[in-house]
C-alpha cells in the first residue's frame, strides 16, 4: 500500500510525542530525529528531508500550545501542515480554458506509464468534466505503443488518431487538425520516451510541443524508482518547462519518496497517482488527503467521493428500508458486493478508514470476494429471495456451479444470516426511536385522542 513504510515509521515516532506533557527541545529533537530517519529510508530527497526537518523544528519549537490539545496532538499538526506544503499545498486543476481542442501533452522516460496514463486522463475528463476527447498515437520508437494505446481507447470509448511509424511532430499536427475538424475539444499526445534521457529525444519533444502548443504538459514518473523519478523530472523540467506532475505505480510504492520530493524539486504541482493498472484507477492528487493518510488519519473526504460516484441514490433509500424492515435478502446482499467492488480495492478502501489502516491488510485475501460472488451468482432467483429452501442438494449444485465445495456455501450464508441478524437490530432500535414505526414507511402512528368524560 502506498506510503505503508513511512507511515508505520512515523506513527511509531509521534506515538511517543503523543504521551509528553510538554514539548521540550530535547524531545522534539529526538522525534525529529527519527522523522529525518523515516523520509531518508522512503527515498526522499535528502535536502527536502533537511528543510522538513529544520521547519517542523522551528514551528514546534516556537508554537503557543494550545490550551485544548495536547503537546503531541500539536506537534502532529504542524507536521501534518508541512507534508501538505512539501506535496504542493493544494490540488492541481488541469487548465482546460484555451481554445478547443484543448491539448494535454504526456512526457516521460520510456516504461514510465505515459501510455496508460493518457487513457485514464481521456477517461477521467470525460467523466467528470464532460470533455470530448481524442487519444493522438505518437510514440512510433517502442514496438506495439500504438496498439497499446489503441486497446486502451476502444476498452474507455475514447477515438485514437494514429498514422503508423512516420514523423512524430507530423502525427502531432495532424492529430490537433483531425481533433478541431471533428468536433473534439480535447486532445491527448501520447509521446515516445526513451530508456534514458538524451538529446535526440529532448529536441523530438521540444519540436512537437511547438507544434501545436498544448495547454499542458504532464510530466509521468515511476514512483516506484523513488529518487531517480525526481532526477529526470530535474532534466525534463529544464527543457520543456512541464505543467504537472503525474505519479504512475503509487500503489506498488511503500515508501512515497516521489511524491514527498517532486514538487519541492522542480517547483511543479502532482496532479494525478496511478492507483492501478485499469483506466479508472486514477486519483485527483490532494496533498492534505495525502497527509492525513500518511500520518495514519485516514481519507473520509476521498472514500466518500468514491462512493457518491458508484452508489445510485434510489437503491440507497431501497435498501434503507429493507434493512429497517428486516427484508434484507441474498439479493440484496450480491448488489452491495458488486457496488463494493465497484469502490476499488478492499485494502485501499479501508486504508481510508481512519483508524482500520493498521489493521493487518497483507492478510486481506480480495479473493474470498470473488468466492462470495460466485456462489451467490450460482443460486436461482427463488434461493436468493428464500434462503431458507437451501437444502443439502441444492447446495451440491451451488457448489459446483460456482468452483467451489459446499463448506464455501455454508460459510457465505453464514455471513448472510450474521448480517441480516446485526441489520434486524439496527431496524428494532431505529423502531424504537420512531414510536415503533420502521423510518422511511409509509405508514403514520394514529395520533392518540383523549377519553370524552361522560
Amino acid at each position: 500500500m502506498m506510503f505503508s513504510q513511512l507511515s508505520e515509521s512515523l506513527e511509531s515516532t509521534l506515538k511517543n510525542l503523543r504521551g509528553q506533557g510538554k514539548l521540550t527541545e530535547e524531545n522534539v529533537a529526538d522525534s525529529l530525529r527519527e522523522v529525518r530517519r523515516a523520509f531518508l529510508e522512503a527515498d526522499v530527497n535528502f535536502n527536502v528531508t533537511r528543510d522538513f526537518v529544520k521547519a517542523v523544528k522551528e514551528k514546534s519549537l516556537g508554537a503557543d500550545v494550545l490550551s485544548s490539545v495536547s503537546p503531541g496532538q500539536q506537534i502532529v499538526k504542524i507536521i501534518h501542515d508541512e507534508l501538505v506544503q512539501v506535496m504542493g499545498g493544494e490540488t492541481k486543476e488541469l487548465s482546460l480554458q484555451g481554445k478547443p481542442p484543448v491539448g494535454i501533452m504526456m512526457v516521460g522516460l520510456q516504461g514510465s506509464g505515459k501510455t496508460t496514463f493518457a487513457a485514464k486522463i481521456a477517461l477521467y475528463l470525460r467523466n467528470k468534466r464532460k470533455r470530448k476527447p481524442l487519444l493522438v498515437a505518437a510514440d512510433v520508437y517502442r514496438p506495439a505503443a500504438i496498439k497499446q494505446l489503441q486497446v486502451l481507447g476502444k476498452s474507455i470509448g475514447v477515438p485514437v488518431f494514429e498514422e503508423g511509424e512516420g514523423d512524430p511532430c507530423q502525427i502531432i499536427q495532424h492529430g490537433y487538425e483531425y481533433a478541431q475538424k471533428n468536433g473534439f475539444d480535447l486532445v491527448i499526445y501520447d509521446t515516445a520516451g526513451r530508456l534514458q534521457i538524451d538529446e535526440t529525444l529532448m529536441q523530438e519533444l521540444e519540436r512537437a510541443r511547438d507544434a501545436v502548443h498544448p495547454e499542458e504538459i504532464l510530466f509521468v514518473a515511476d514512483a516506484m524508482i523513488g529518487q531517480e523519478s525526481v532526477n529526470v523530472a530535474e532534466t525534463f523540467f529544464k527543457r520543456l518547462n512541464f505543467t504537472g506532475v503525474c505519479l504512475s505505480k503509487m500503489d506498488g510504492d511503500a515508501r512515497g519518496g516521489a511524491a514527498l520530493s517532486i514538487k519541492k524539486m522542480t517547483g511543479v504541482p502532482i496532479c494525478f497517482i496511478g492507483i492501478g493498472e485499469k483506466p479508472n484507477e486514477i486519483d485527483l492528487f490532494h496533498p492534505d488527503r495525502m497527509a492525513s493518510r500518511i500520518l495514519g488519519m485516514g481519507d473520509v473526504v476521498s472514500l466518500v467521493e468514491k462512493a457518491q460516484s458508484v452508489i445510485d441514490e434510489k437503491d440507497a433509500k431501497d435498501l434503507k428500508k429493507k434493512i429497517l424492515n428486516n427484508a434484507f435478502d441474498l439479493d440484496d446482499f450480491l448488489r452491495q458486493l458488486r457496488t463494493i467492488k465497484k469502490l476499488g480495492r478492499i485494502k485501499d478502501i479501508i486504508g481510508l478508514i481512519p483508524g482500520l489502516n493498521k489493521l493487518p491488510l497483507d492478510k486481506i485475501n480480495e479473493k474470498d470476494m470473488v468466492y462470495v460472488e460466485a456462489v451467490l451468482s450460482s443460486m436461482t432467483a427463488k434461493e436468493r429471495k428464500h434462503p431458507n429452501i437451501i437444502d443439502g442438494n441444492r447446495k451440491k449444485r451451488i457448489a459446483k456451479g460456482s468452483g467451489t465445495d459446499i463448506p464455501k456455501v455454508n460459510q457465505v450464508l453464514k455471513q448472510f444470516d450474521d448480517m441480516k441478524e446485526m441489520f434486524k437490530k439496527i431496524g428494532s432500535f431505529a423502531k424504537k426511536q420512531n414510536g415503533g414505526v420502521a423510518p422511511g414507511s409509509n405508514y403514520t402512528p394514529p395520533k392518540d385522542k383523549k377519553k370524552k368524560r361522560r
